[in-house]
């Protein structure tokens, strides 16, 4: 039963990609919109979830939840709070704290590694996607 509720919040999650897609707007193959990239990965998102929902009978290797599941939600946690943070002070400062908290508490890396390793990963998101693409994104400098 585990599964098949899990399968099916998988493609509700898709179901909700696809939406929130196609309102931003498909365009066409030649030109296509906003929309068009989420709601292929949400296309796939959706069939993967109904393809699971169609071998959870048969899946018997799942993981079972333990103290360290909640890893993942904390990654979850930690990826929404940059999500909204972003638009309001850039994405420098979220994506520092962002990157650090993945790697120390969720990780284990050293807190050496974690600081120069999520500096290191704002700079390079910063020259690659602000400096040389001219990406729209909301930043500081």
């Amino acid at each position: 039963m585990t599964n098949i509720v899990v399968a099916l919040v998988v493609v509700a999650l898709g179901a909700a990609g696809l939406a929130g897609s196609w309102s931003l707007g498909l365009g066409e193959a030649s030109a296509p919109s906003a929309g068009m990239w989420p709601f292929l990965v949400s296309a796939a998102i959706t069939c993967l979830g109904a393809a699971l929902v169609f071998q959870a009978r048969r899946t018997r290797d799942a993981e079972r939840f333990s103290s360290s599941s909640w890893a993942v939600l904390a990654g979850l946690a930690t990826m929404a709070a940059f999500a909204s943070l972003v638009g309001v002070i850039g994405f420098e400062i979220p994506a520092a704290v962002l990157a650090f908290v993945w790697l120390r508490f969720i990780g284990g890396e050293s807190w050496r590694l974690s600081v120069l390793t999520s500096l290191g990963i704002v700079v390079a998101f910063y020259l690659l996607f602000v400096a040389v693409l001219a990406v729209p994104i909301p930043h500081l400098f």
